[in-house]
């Protein structure tokens, strides 16, 4: 197994790990398993991010790491994770998860600049209905 498929499998069980504890009622275990599980996606990027005929693996690594940053609340780091995986060459629809994900993050800011509060959360839960 690549340290890739190693990075990414581990960033995947954290999440998973991460989505038992907010079910068990522990936010704060939650988010920072979360945490873990975005560092490790983001290493497992940046050892696949300049392998442009990767496809789709990097940009499925790409997109579960912009939504790993999102939960954690990095939205700006998120926005560059998106912006690099559209750099490259993802299938269509990869292509098209990841400006749903750009739109999610800058609707959420375009509201709060009109005054309308919703948390990104809120907003996901809007968008995929």
């Amino acid at each position: 197994m690549s340290q890739i498929q190693v990075l990414h499998q581990q960033a995947m069980d954290l999440a998973e790990a991460a989505a038992v504890a907010r079910l068990r009622g522990a936010p704060e275990q939650a988010a920072q398993l979360t945490r873990q599980a975005f560092e490790q996606e983001t290493q497992a990027v940046a050892l696949i991010a300049s392998t442009l005929d990767a496809e789709p693996t990097r940009s499925v690594l790409y997109r579960s790491a912009a939504s790993l940053a999102i939960e954690c609340g990095e939205l700006r780091a998120a926005e560059r994770l998106i912006a690099n995986a559209l750099s490259g060459n993802p299938p269509p629809e990869i292509a098209e998860e990841l400006k749903d994900l750009f739109i999610q993050i800058n609707l959420s800011q375009y509201l709060k600049r009109q005054g309308i509060h919703m948390d990104i959360n809120e907003l996901q839960g809007l968008v995929n209905q």
